[in-house]
């Protein structure tokens, strides 16, 4: 693969020898050390390759043998660099062009944040800037271990960084430390019960810590403890000591019912577009914005949108210019009667929607009686819908002293 590439920088012919003698030129070239490669009979001639510079060489040794000496092919960076000599700005445009790339190459363009939650990527942008990190500086100057020191040194709450460089994106991984985690832990070193949050009537009961105040069939009311974060300590003779509080833990299920009511205008507005559109253009290369166009208008009810892309090149060669594009359209909001129709339609849409919400949560629709009733100049949707669902919160145990004080009397009694 070497050999060919260096052929191939210094240029080579494939010749074919034809003659009486073409035996004795290949040994007068093998004896003055002319190189030879690819050596292949064809009929009464020969067909082999020769560097530019041992071709220069043979021509004594072609009038000593008698031979004739055809060319074949011309093969190498020479002969295309002869080919094309006339275009000289096809060569300065693809020099230039390496140059660009080897330079873009050498700088990081993008600085890309994951697990970030608490602390946006402005603020974490900006305290990279303090610290002289910013897209656009060179590869060469980024210290992922020291950006990975300072984040730690700045904020107390991240646990954990790293920095990684990407082709032309500083990626930054962290992890915040999970107060959700320590809140958890609290919660369950405190003694609290679970209530009701709604009536309902018990369908399943799951208990993991804790003492069930319920069974499945009851009915209980909101407020009422479900169970109880109280256990009661008895002794041999099954008698009540004392007692001991836990956070308490259980998944209670109950049927329960929702009012359901959704009211929709039968007038309603459509916005009709107009053909009067206004655009710009624009063009982003670092920081400097460049617009093309103007937005400038008199319209008083217009929709716009807008939208910027990044150029790159491959995945994660990103380059500092990016394009995009601003567009308004005005519009008049037309009032006009919603069929029949169209009104079940929104209804039963919203009502679509509203059951999906339901069962993100967790909630199993057991029935459903709803109706449709249509009015004068609105319609609506009313009716029950009966659930179930999970019906459980926690709130603190009220936790007696006295309690206590008999557990050590009736411990210091059995001692």
């Amino acid at each position: 693969m070497i050999a060919c590439l260096i052929h191939f920088l210094k240029g080579y012919v494939t010749i074919r020898v034809e003659g009486d003698s073409p035996e004795r030129f290949i040994n007068l070239c093998a004896f003055h050390k002319i190189y030879m490669w690819g050596l292949v009979p064809s009929q009464q001639s020969y067909l082999m390759n020769m560097e530019i510079k041992d071709f220069r060489k043979i021509k004594p040794f072609v009038k000593k043998t008698h031979t004739r000496i055809r060319i074949i092919k011309r093969i190498g960076f020479p002969f295309f660099l002869q080919r094309y000599q006339k275009r000289k700005l096809f060569f300065i445009g693809a020099l230039l062009c390496i140059i660009v790339l080897f330079s873009l190459s050498s700088r990081i363009w993008d600085i890309q944040f994951e697990g970030n939650d608490k602390w946006t990527e402005d603020v974490l942008m900006d305290f990279l800037k303090s610290k002289d990190v910013t897209p656009a500086m060179a590869r060469k100057k980024v210290n992922c271990e020291k950006i990975v020191k300072e984040i730690r040194k700045e904020y107390d709450d991240i646990v954990w960084v790293s920095a990684s460089l990407t082709g032309c994106v500083l990626k930054i991984h962290i992890k915040e430390n999970d107060d959700t985690f320590q809140k958890k832990q609290e919660d369950e070193q405190r003694p609290q019960d679970l209530v009701a949050t709604k009536d309902g009537v018990i369908t399943n009961i799951i208990t993991r810590k804790g003492t069930p105040c319920v069974h499945v069939g009851d009915r209980v009311s909101k407020g009422d403890i479900l169970v109880s974060g109280k256990i009661d300590i008895i002794n041999d003779s099954q008698e009540v000591i004392g007692h001991r509080y836990l956070s308490a833990d259980a998944d209670v299920y109950a049927n329960t019912k929702i009012q359901y009511e959704d009211t929709v205008e039968q007038k309603g507005f459509r916005k009709q577009y107009k053909d009067q559109i206004r655009g710009r253009l624009s063009v982003r290369v670092g920081n400097h914005l460049l617009k093309i166009g103007t937005l400038k208008h008199h319209f008083q009810t217009w929709d716009g949108f807008s939208k910027e892309k990044i150029l790159k090149l491959g995945e994660n060669f990103k380059l500092p210019i990016s394009v995009g594009y601003e567009v308004i359209r005005p519009y008049e909001e037309k009032t006009y009667v919603r069929s029949k129709k169209e009104i079940q339609e929104e209804l039963s849409m919203n009502y679509a929607l509203f059951s999906k919400e339901l069962e993100e949560k967790g909630v199993q629709i057991r029935k459903k009686d709803v109706k449709i009733h249509m009015y004068e100049n609105t319609a609506s949707a009313k009716g029950i819908l009966y659930l179930n669902e999970k019906i459980a919160k926690k709130v603190d145990t009220n936790v007696l002293e006295i309690e206590g004080d008999k557990l050590d009397g009736a411990s210091r009694n059995n001692d």
